[in-house]
């Protein structure tokens, strides 16, 4: 009796737990941030930890007053993994975290179909300076000046792959640091880990830049899962 008792007792135990609903009730990525910048369109570029140099890249909007998941992909950052964007040095191969606009869009590719975004073709004359000696550091120079040496700049057209499509990400551009890093982008991935940027598949930036509005002021946060530089944290 006992035996029988404790049997139906387990199973209405089991038959309960598998009934049961999965947690799911920790609120959407952006409802967790310390600030998504203030529009209604938001890019997050999460990373296991600051030594990781895979993550994902999702894009959020808003809908009905809350935050949805409007598409997501596998994402790639620095060679070097990922740095507080505030302290970060040029030259390092690392990603910076923080929260960042994005200007404006580019690309040695025509912009996709349905993109309202502000987008620059790229030619034979598109560079982007890193040239810390220079007037221009940090910005896109059509032609190059003599005071932004090629050596320290990038030529854009140069990039096929990594540049068919990009979003620049604000990060160190509005008044910029010098030696703190110039040129970080959203683009379409490489062969491998990135200079510093964030990347991801082709397919996935065709439809950001599709996606993307510039009336809904969209931002990007970067960051890790957890620690100093936590994603929630920015």
């Amino acid at each position: 009796m006992r035996r029988s008792l404790l049997t139906a007792a387990v199973l209405l135990a089991l038959a309960g737990s598998l009934g049961a609903a999965p947690a799911s009730d920790a609120p959407p990525l952006p409802d967790r941030l310390a600030d998504t910048g203030g529009g209604t369109q938001l890019i997050t570029a999460e990373a296991p930890d600051t030594g990781s140099t895979t993550g994902t890249v999702t894009w959020w909007e808003r809908r009905g007053g809350r935050w949805a998941e409007a598409g997501s992909a596998p994402a790639r950052f620095g060679a070097n993994g990922l740095a507080e964007g505030a302290t970060r040095e040029q030259g390092t191969s690392t990603t910076p975290t923080g929260l960042y606009d994005l200007p404006y869009a580019f690309g040695i590719e025509d912009a996709p179909a349905g993109t309202t975004y502000p987008y620059r073709k790229v030619n034979d004359d598109s560079w982007w300076c890193q040239d810390n000696d220079s007037v221009a550091y940090n910005r896109w120079v059509e032609p190059r000046p003599s005071h932004c040496r090629a050596a320290e700049a990038e030529h854009l057209v140069s990039y096929g792959t990594q540049y068919a499509r990009a979003l620049v990400i604000g990060f160190n551009y509005e008044q910029p640091v010098r030696n703190r890093g110039a040129g970080i982008f959203l683009h379409v991935n490489g062969r491998g880990a990135t200079a510093g940027c964030v990347s991801v598949p082709a397919d996935a930036m065709a439809e950001i830049l599709a996606w993307a509005e510039p009336e809904r002021r969209p931002h990007i946060a970067v960051g890790t899962s957890s620690g100093p530089t936590a994603i929630t944290r920015y």
